[in-house]
């Protein structure tokens, strides 16, 4: 049985989340999007909200499928078939809400709307809150912390990256070379949050 978590618990899970354990800088995980959606603050923010939603929506549906329908029924062995599922579907409404409301947006993602259902942050929260023991709210919270973090990181990539494209680069350096580099950096300052939260 664990010890009830106080509000204290929770703000460190959140801080923790976005910054000590960034699911993009220091997990590593969902850099395809990253890279390929930070060119323009515009479809940067899109993304950053998709990807808020589906991770937030697929954490709290995974961990209630895990409880009531995995472990009941002893089918812990399919837990990544199932995540995957409701993580597409999850995409696919996000997909046809954007198609009606912003076809812009929906344009410029591009590619890297329907990758959401692989992008394996989406999925490593979902594993890391059952990993971890989390109960519903805990999971709640962990879930929008690290996708926020993960926006977070994005929009504040994007605004560098656009300031790189108007600055003076060697040839070699331009285009994806300077984007892995300067991931490496912010990857690299991101650590320097580590200490901060358990």
């Amino acid at each position: 049985m664990h010890e009830a978590w106080t509000f204290s618990d929770y703000i460190l899970l959140i801080i923790g989340a976005i910054f000590v354990n960034n699911i993009l800088l220091t997990r590593f995980l969902g850099n395809c999007p990253f890279l390929g959606t930070s060119r323009r603050m515009d479809t940067a923010t899109g993304m950053a909200m998709a990807v808020t939603f589906v991770m937030t929506m697929a954490g709290i549906i995974t961990w209630i499928v895990q409880e009531y329908i995995l472990i009941p029924f002893h089918l812990e062995y399919m837990q990544t078939i199932f995540f995957i599922l409701v993580i597409a579907a999850l995409v696919q409404l996000v997909e046809m809400f954007l198609q009606k409301t912003s076809p812009a947006l929906y344009q410029a993602l591009g590619i890297f709307l329907p990758l959401i259902t692989t992008n394996c942050a989406v999925l490593g929260v979902a594993v890391i809150n059952i990993r971890e023991g989390f109960n519903f709210l805990q999971t709640a919270v962990f879930s929008f912390a690290s996708a926020v973090g993960y926006g977070f990181a994005l929009i504040l990539f994007t605004g560098i990256r656009e300031q790189l494209e108007v600055s003076s680069l060697p040839g070699f350096m331009k285009g994806t070379a300077i984007g892995l580099f300067t991931a490496g950096l912010l990857s690299l300052s991101f650590f320097g949050f580590a200490g901060m939260v358990k």
